[in-house]
């Protein structure tokens, strides 16, 4: 792909999505860790000083594409939760199946939750204050959003559901560090069965979380 001087705001944007959209592919090869502005630059057919017109670093690509795919995904997950929430069903059911939806639903989404893991310890480092502010402002939008969507559902959270929906994420982030396992430690599993006890199944891991986060909140009868 190559391109023409940019000369116009509509042929910026067609290059920052390109830039995007060449990021997001990437994502589906390899993980967060192993994107490297180089590789990009090259892919989507720009020198690395111009895609640095368009972001300023790798990790402001990769926030940006941080807030698309969870916007995506909650557009997405509104649809599942109608379909897996029972809604007369008792609030701790309800909950067991909000569990369900969304431990399945971000298992299914390993870019998304990989990108949450990396969120705090890499892509929020080397970006400037403007970049950061205006992905938190885009990031506290759609936790409000997702914080409304859990409540349609268990209403009993009330004001809970915010800090749920934040410690959700994070966790599907941290858990998904650990999925799927490197060759070493697969081969650690093969010639000591024993250790596989540490293995976790990624939607497993967060069913329990989740769950148990939920049906501690709840209030008691």
């Amino acid at each position: 792909m190559t391109f023409q001087r940019a000369r116009s705001e509509e042929q910026r944007e067609v290059r920052r999505r390109a830039i995007l959209d060449t990021a997001a592919a990437m994502l589906d090869e390899m993980p967060v860790a192993d994107v490297s502005l180089n590789e990009l630059s090259r892919r989507v057919g720009l020198a690395k000083s111009n895609v640095l017109r368009y972001f300023e670093s790798r990790e402001a690509v990769l926030l940006e594409l941080l807030d698309d795919f969870l916007e995506r995904w909650l557009t997405e997950l509104a649809d599942e939760l109608v379909a897996g929430v029972v809604a007369d069903a008792a609030p701790d059911e309800r909950a067991r199946q909000l569990a369900e939806v969304l431990s399945r639903s971000l298992a299914g989404r390993t870019v998304l939750c990989d990108l949450f893991g990396a969120q705090g310890g890499v892509l929020e480092h080397n970006v400037s204050v403007g970049v950061v502010t205006r992905h938190k402002r885009t990031s506290l939008a759609l936790l409000e959003h997702m914080a409304r969507l859990v409540r349609q559902h268990v209403p009993e959270l009330g004001d809970g559901a915010r800090l749920f929906c934040l410690t959700a994420l994070v966790t599907a982030g941290a858990l998904s560090s650990y999925t799927p396992p490197p060759p070493s430690v697969l081969a650690a599993y093969a010639q000591e069965p024993a250790l596989a006890a540490l293995h976790l199944d990624l939607q497993d891991a967060l069913r329990t979380a989740f769950t148990t986060a939920l049906l501690g909140v709840l209030p008691r009868p």
